[in-house]
């Protein structure tokens, strides 16, 4: 076992891309009636695909989001400044 820290960091491009993906994601809840925080939450916790709506294709489009680049991103934004 080591004692390192190891680091962890994605690209700029690649956190635009994940935004616009939970985006699209957000607004397929939105317009199908669920509450889209709680279904992304569920998703991000579970990795339960069954969370996301199919409409917009919005299923598929979270399954190319890396939950730990996400987790990360969704980390940072909500601790900077």
């Amino acid at each position: 076992m080591s004692d390192k820290t190891i680091t962890f960091s994605i690209s700029e491009e690649r956190e635009k891309e994940m935004l616009q993906t939970l985006r699209t994601v957000y607004d397929a809840l939105n317009e199908k009636g669920y509450n889209p925080i709680n279904q992304i939450v569920g998703y991000i916790l579970s990795e339960d695909p069954t969370y996301i709506t199919v409409h917009k294709n919005a299923r598929s489009l979270i399954r190319h989001i890396d939950r730990d680049e996400l987790m990360q991103v969704l980390v940072r934004n909500y601790l900077s400044d």
